[in-house]
């Protein structure tokens, strides 16, 4: 009945938007639209968060990492033998716990999860887990191509990157680099490329040439790798100078400034701008995180006090509480030293803090210097009132000799 209707809906959809009802088209938004209305929402948000939440990943890091281990026995032959039971349990356990993160990831958004780059990964590596198995039932035991299909198990180790900001962040820059490091290294193919036809047409003539290194283009090319990387270029020096090629010094020493100086330093500028880069996009996601946390924090202090007050307020009208003075000095009671407290951001900055600390100096200053003042005007009032029993004393002298 519900696909009928979604059926009916999609069509004047896609008739009101001019389409011509592609089959395509309309099988497509069906499906979107039967996804959109599923009826499990609220245990689907539940999945959601127990997959975005620690403990998940924290299992999903163990789990990778004992896998890891796991490998690294397993290359020991006596280890191998002697555990081989115990490889083949933990590895069915292994191949759970990826298929068991696959299923709920799936099961959370079927159509988002095509979409994101490290599911897709996360499809591959499962389906290199299948390899050794198949080629066991297809081929037997003995199958010279069996030893590559265990050999790449190794790259399960890239569950790890979805789980590691960090790496993913590096992982970005990568592929931000991809561009410019391609055309870095067209450039430097070209310039090898030039001088594997001027080093073959120099020093690779089969009357006295050096067969070994200059003979033929491919072994140019990498003899112009070798001396990219400025490893043993002594040694192809030598052979040179030992044939008598009076040129061949200034061939060495002008590719190696371009091939290892100029283009290996542009890559490596290259890779370090965009990693820079990344990393502070990552730094700056962090502070926003942080901020988006700290506002939250706030909030949920703002709520509880508010909630307090109130549950206080109803308290007070039906207790024996008069007047809200009283109901004041009753909360005044319940406030302990430990409470959080939200206060305005201006007051809490530095700039703020330092005024107001400066503010308070000047008062005690002042308060200072008006005690000091009234210190002097008390003193003199002290003096002038022991002044007056005398000026009486000699005022009555002078009236008695007058009589």
């Amino acid at each position: 009945m519900y696909m009928e209707k979604d059926y009916i809906l999609c069509k004047i959809i896609c008739i009101a938007l001019g389409y011509r009802t592609s089959q395509v088209k309309l099988t497509t938004f069906c499906f979107v639209q039967f996804f959109d209305r599923r009826k499990d929402t609220e245990y689907c948000a539940y999945v959601k968060r127990f997959i975005e939440g620690r403990f998940f990943s924290m299992l999903m890091i163990s789990t990778i990492s004992l896998n890891a281990l796991c490998m690294v026995l397993q290359t020991d032959y006596d280890i191998k033998n002697y555990l081989f039971l115990v490889f083949e349990v933990v590895e069915v356990l292994f191949v759970s716990v990826y298929c068991f993160e696959f299923c709920i990831k799936l099961y959370v958004d079927p159509l988002g999860y095509w979409k994101n780059g490290y599911n897709l990964l996360d499809v591959v590596i499962i389906i290199i887990l299948s390899v050794p198995f198949h080629v066991r039932k297809l081929f037997g035991r003995h199958c010279p191509y069996l030893n590559i299909g265990e050999g790449i198990q190794s790259l399960r180790i890239l569950k790890l990157i979805p789980y590691s900001r960090g790496i993913k962040t590096l992982i970005t820059a990568l592929g931000q680099t991809i561009c410019t490091v391609a055309s870095v290294m067209i450039l430097l193919f070209l310039l090898m490329f030039i001088f594997a036809i001027l080093g073959f047409s120099l020093f690779g003539s089969s009357d006295g040439g050096d067969l070994n290194n200059w003979g033929n283009l491919a072994v140019a090319f990498f003899t112009l790798f070798s001396l990219t990387t400025v490893d043993g270029w002594t040694d192809l020096q030598k052979d040179l100078d030992e044939r008598g090629f009076g040129l061949s010094r200034a061939f060495t020493i002008f590719f190696i400034l371009l091939g290892s100086f100029v283009f290996l330093s542009m890559f490596v500028g290259v890779m370090i701008f965009h990693t820079e880069d990344s990393i502070k996009k990552f730094k700056k996601e962090l502070e926003n995180e942080r901020h988006v946390a700290l506002l939250q924090e706030k909030q949920n202090i703002l709520k509880k006090q508010q909630e307090e007050v109130s549950r206080l307020m109803q308290k007070g009208t039906n207790s024996e509480y008069k007047t809200f003075s009283e109901l004041v000095k009753g909360f005044k009671k319940t406030l302990r030293h430990s409470d959080p407290m939200v206060l305005e951001d201006f007051c809490t900055t530095l700039p703020f803090i330092d005024i107001y600390l400066s503010t308070l100096d000047n008062q005690d200053n002042t308060i200072s210097k008006l005690q000091e003042l009234y210190y002097e005007m008390v003193n003199v009032l002290n003096q002038m009132l022991d002044d007056i029993p005398t000026k009486k004393r000699s005022f009555s002298s002078e009236k008695s000799v007058e009589f």
